[in-house]
Protein backbone atom coordinates (compact mmCIF):
# COMPACT_ATOMS: atom_id res chain seq x y z
CA UNK A 1 0.00 0.00 0.00
CA UNK A 2 1.26 3.47 -0.78
CA UNK A 3 0.33 6.18 1.68
CA UNK A 4 0.07 9.86 0.80
CA UNK A 5 -0.58 13.10 2.63
CA UNK A 6 -4.21 13.60 3.61
CA UNK A 7 -5.09 9.90 3.48
CA UNK A 8 -7.27 8.58 6.32
CA UNK A 9 -5.65 5.56 7.99
CA UNK A 10 -6.10 3.27 10.97
CA UNK A 11 -3.57 1.36 13.00
CA UNK A 12 -3.37 -2.21 11.74
CA UNK A 13 -2.36 -3.63 15.15
CA UNK A 14 -2.11 -2.59 18.78
CA UNK A 15 0.88 -0.34 19.34
CA UNK A 16 2.68 0.05 22.66
CA UNK A 17 5.22 2.82 23.15
CA UNK A 18 7.49 2.77 26.17
CA UNK A 19 10.03 5.18 27.57
CA UNK A 20 10.08 8.37 29.57
CA UNK A 21 7.42 10.98 28.94
CA UNK A 22 8.66 14.40 30.02
CA UNK A 23 6.50 17.40 30.86
CA UNK A 24 8.08 20.63 32.10
CA UNK A 25 11.38 18.83 32.78
CA UNK A 26 9.85 16.09 34.92
CA UNK A 27 9.16 12.43 34.06
CA UNK A 28 5.41 11.95 34.22
CA UNK A 29 4.90 8.55 32.63
CA UNK A 30 6.40 5.78 30.66
CA UNK A 31 3.86 3.83 28.62
CA UNK A 32 1.35 4.65 25.90
CA UNK A 33 -0.88 2.15 24.13
CA UNK A 34 -2.84 2.84 20.97
CA UNK A 35 -5.33 0.18 19.95
CA UNK A 36 -5.72 -1.33 16.51
CA UNK A 37 -8.28 0.65 14.55
CA UNK A 38 -7.27 4.03 15.98
CA UNK A 39 -7.96 6.45 13.13
CA UNK A 40 -5.97 9.42 11.92
CA UNK A 41 -4.71 11.35 8.91
CA UNK A 42 -1.32 11.09 7.21
CA UNK A 43 0.45 14.45 7.50
CA UNK A 44 3.77 13.56 5.89
CA UNK A 45 5.36 10.70 3.97
CA UNK A 46 9.15 10.28 3.89
CA UNK A 47 10.95 7.91 1.55
CA UNK A 48 14.35 6.68 2.68
CA UNK A 49 16.43 5.34 -0.18
CA UNK A 50 19.09 2.74 0.61
CA UNK A 51 22.63 4.09 0.74
CA UNK A 52 24.89 2.94 -2.05
CA UNK A 53 28.06 1.12 -1.09
CA UNK A 54 31.55 1.68 -2.48
CA UNK A 55 31.07 -1.36 -4.76
CA UNK A 56 27.83 0.09 -6.14
CA UNK A 57 29.42 3.45 -6.86
CA UNK A 58 32.41 1.75 -8.49
CA UNK A 59 30.09 -0.39 -10.63
CA UNK A 60 28.23 2.72 -11.81
CA UNK A 61 31.49 4.49 -12.63
CA UNK A 62 33.06 1.57 -14.51
CA UNK A 63 29.84 0.64 -16.33
CA UNK A 64 29.47 4.23 -17.53
CA UNK A 65 33.08 4.19 -18.70
CA UNK A 66 32.54 0.90 -20.51
CA UNK A 67 29.30 2.05 -22.15
CA UNK A 68 30.74 5.40 -23.24
CA UNK A 69 34.25 4.48 -24.33
CA UNK A 70 34.46 0.69 -24.46
CA UNK A 71 34.18 0.59 -28.23
CA UNK A 72 37.31 2.80 -28.48
CA UNK A 73 39.43 0.80 -26.04
CA UNK A 74 42.11 -1.69 -26.97
CA UNK A 75 40.67 -5.25 -26.74
CA UNK A 76 42.69 -6.24 -23.65
CA UNK A 77 41.74 -3.08 -21.73
CA UNK A 78 38.09 -3.57 -22.65
CA UNK A 79 38.23 -7.21 -21.51
CA UNK A 80 39.73 -6.20 -18.14
CA UNK A 81 37.09 -3.52 -17.67
CA UNK A 82 34.32 -5.98 -18.54
CA UNK A 83 35.70 -8.40 -15.93
CA UNK A 84 35.74 -5.69 -13.25
CA UNK A 85 32.17 -4.68 -14.12
CA UNK A 86 31.10 -8.35 -14.03
CA UNK A 87 32.69 -8.85 -10.61
CA UNK A 88 30.79 -5.86 -9.21
CA UNK A 89 27.46 -6.75 -10.81
CA UNK A 90 26.14 -8.82 -7.83
CA UNK A 91 26.49 -5.77 -5.54
CA UNK A 92 24.67 -3.64 -8.13
CA UNK A 93 21.88 -6.19 -8.52
CA UNK A 94 21.42 -6.46 -4.74
CA UNK A 95 21.27 -2.66 -4.47
CA UNK A 96 18.65 -2.44 -7.24
CA UNK A 97 16.46 -5.03 -5.48
CA UNK A 98 16.32 -3.06 -2.22
CA UNK A 99 13.04 -1.28 -1.70
CA UNK A 100 12.97 2.21 -0.26
CA UNK A 101 11.79 2.36 3.35
CA UNK A 102 8.78 4.62 3.81
CA UNK A 103 7.94 6.31 7.10
CA UNK A 104 4.97 8.50 7.90
CA UNK A 105 3.72 11.11 10.33
CA UNK A 106 0.11 10.49 11.36
CA UNK A 107 -2.09 12.76 13.47
CA UNK A 108 -4.70 10.63 15.22
CA UNK A 109 -8.22 11.87 15.82
CA UNK A 110 -7.52 11.82 19.57
CA UNK A 111 -4.74 14.40 19.09
CA UNK A 112 -1.73 12.11 19.35
CA UNK A 113 0.94 12.36 16.67
CA UNK A 114 3.06 9.42 15.64
CA UNK A 115 6.08 10.37 13.54
CA UNK A 116 8.78 8.38 11.76
CA UNK A 117 6.96 5.04 11.77
CA UNK A 118 6.88 2.52 8.95
CA UNK A 119 3.90 2.68 6.65
CA UNK A 120 3.20 -1.03 7.22
CA UNK A 121 1.65 -0.16 10.61
CA UNK A 122 -1.37 1.41 8.88
CA UNK A 123 -4.25 0.48 6.64
CA UNK A 124 -6.23 2.98 4.60
CA UNK A 125 -9.87 3.57 5.51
Amino acid sequence: MTLHEGLRVTLAADLALTGPVVSEGEDVGGFLALGAGTAGTVERVDEHRPQSTEDVREYERLKSLLDSFGHQMPPESRRQLEEKVGALEPAWTAFQEQRPRVTVRVRFDNGFVLDGVREELFTST
